[in-house]
């Protein structure tokens, strides 16, 4: 068990450490404030390679693993994490699934703009009537002489506004009910109606689009994967991109505990610092262990896909756990600060406002413990089975 960073992976992470202190960090306050999607920041992460950290350099990518992927997530969020949901959807959600399951044509084409960031790529599977139960969406994709023509909506799309390249789920089959129906599709912008750009709680930095499709035909190359499997393709990007979201989820947790430390240092009350009171030590140190135990769970998801093995559990497990703390953290934080951590003076009630999406999207935290409980009591009913006589 070695749980030490190759030379590799803290190159990388030391890399978007230094973006994320000098070109994300000093303006996050200003672009949530703004509501502002700051497009300049991608076009320059694409420059270093971070936006497709772990995709094939053959395909315009910078080669690396994914754990490093999710080492650059961290960092991202820990100065934004409007910026780390933009680049995780891109890269989880957008850009490996066309890696993965594409062919050399559909690879060839989309991959390299994308991992370039030249395309911003989003993933348009929930919704107004399906969310957690994503089996049952009514978007429909018609035959068409040698293509398809695809009606119906998406809701809540991360980068929707912005996206070049769409992973977009619609039913193939319409006699078929629940996932059995269900292909995916690699659309373009202008296959797509932008219908509202969302007013979220928090994440103000990056979009979340209705989007509208109204009978738009596209040409037979647009479907990914095989018909009536695109809920595999659903499903195994939903498995790596929760390990995504819990590591920007420790990177909020992160930020709330370096806030609320750093002021402890300074604030003096009683003639001393409040860092030297036992109950604002112990906020920290429990802080602390926490964002620990959440980074080695996530750091593991990460090792288990790229090294080939079942991530399912284990990412859910990251996730769940992972987001819970960045909750806990960011209020935590607010607590330490006092008046202070409720206002826009500092940082904390922005991490606050951040963390709560990180137990609902992606799948909720009630799906992570189903995933996890299925697959415990699964395996307890495998043990339970007699041997055959």
């Amino acid at each position: 068990m070695d749980f030490a960073l190759t030379e590799e992976q803290r190159e990388i992470q030391a890399l978007a450490r230094e973006v994320a202190d000098t070109e994300i960090g000093p303006n996050a306050s200003e672009w949530d404030r703004e509501h502002r999607f700051p497009g300049e920041v991608f076009t320059k992460l694409g420059e270093l390679g971070l936006m497709g950290v772990c995709v094939p350099e053959e395909l315009g990518g910078a080669g690396a693993d994914f754990v490093s992927y999710v080492l650059v997530l961290e960092e991202l969020s820990r100065a934004d994490a409007g910026v780390g949901v933009t680049v995780a959807v891109h890269t989880s959600a957008a850009t490996l699934p066309i890696v993965s399951f594409g062919t050399e044509e559909q690879r060839a084409r989309f991959v390299p703009p994308l991992a370039r960031g030249e395309a911003i790529g989003a993933f348009a599977l929930t919704e107004p009537g399906s969310g957690s139960d994503a089996g049952s969406l009514r978007t429909t994709a018609v035959p068409d002489g040698d293509g398809w023509r695809i009606s119906g909506s998406k809701q809540w799309c991360t980068n929707g506004s912005h996206a070049s390249t769409f992973l977009l789920f619609a039913r193939t089959d319409p006699a078929t009910e629940g996932a059995r129906g269900v292909s995916a599709f690699v659309l373009d912008a202008e296959h797509v109606e932008v219908t509202r750009e969302e007013e979220k709680l928090g994440l103000h930095s990056s979009s979340t689009a209705d989007l509208r499709l109204d009978s738009v035909r596209v040409d037979g190359d647009r479907l990914l994967h095989e018909e009536r499997n695109g809920f595999a393709v659903a499903m195994a990007t939903l498995d790596g991109g929760r390990i995504g979201i819990a590591s920007q989820a420790v990177g909020i947790a992160q930020a709330a505990l370096d806030t609320a430390r750093a002021y402890a240092l300074e604030r003096e009350q009683f003639g001393r610092k409040i860092a030297e009171f036992q109950a604002i030590r112990f906020k920290l140190a429990d802080m602390a262990t926490e964002i620990a135990a959440a980074r080695q769970l996530t750091l593991r998801a990460a090792w288990l896909k790229q090294a080939g093995f079942p991530h399912g559990v284990e990412g859910a497990m990251a996730k769940l756990f992972a987001s819970k703390v960045a909750v806990r953290a960011s209020q935590e934080a607010i607590q330490v600060l006092g008046g202070y951590g409720y206002t826009r003076e500092f940082p904390a009630e922005r991490y606050y406002r951040d963390a709560k999406i990180t137990e609902i999207y992606e799948g909720t935290s009630e799906i992570q413990r189903i995933v996890i409980a299925r697959d415990l009591l699964q395996a307890a009913s495998r043990h339970l089975e007699p041997a055959a006589s």
